[in-house]
């Protein structure tokens, strides 16, 4: 499966998390999940300090999600990304996008062994998405 074709996979169903959504507008974390939110999209943020980002819930890890989540978009630092993989993988949750900057070879190499379909070293959600300011 090329890019392109990864990229509408993941986008095809939903409902998304993303992880390292954050209350603050500046960092990346909180423009993925209003990126969700603007197209309309059932998304839950993941940060352990809220109860809510954006006014969508919040849970505490990738395990506290509600079932039947099927991408995570992962906005974390390259070792925490190590472990939302795993986490990811014990919720059944298939299908991951790393930002740039969230990815790492071992993060990437863990999710293959899971079988789970990852993208990662390209485009970003926000481009796909078409996020706007």
């Amino acid at each position: 499966m090329d890019i392109h074709q990864q990229i509408a996979d993941f986008l095809s169903q939903g409902p998304w998390a993303v992880a390292g959504a954050s209350s603050d507008r500046e960092k990346y974390g909180n423009k993925v999940l209003r990126a969700y939110l603007q197209r309309g999209l059932e998304v839950y943020a993941v940060n352990p300090r809220a109860s809510e980002v954006e006014g969508v819930p919040s849970f505490p890890d990738v395990a506290s999600l509600p079932a039947g989540v099927q991408g995570l978009s992962i906005v974390t630092p390259p070792k925490v990304t190590e472990e939302l993989v795993e986490a990811a993988a014990r919720k059944g949750i298939r299908k991951l996008w790393m930002q740039p900057g969230a990815e790492s070879a071992r993060a990437v190499e863990r999710a293959g062994e899971f079988g789970l379909s990852v993208i990662c070293g390209g485009p970003c959600v926000l481009v796909k998405l078409g996020f706007r300011e």
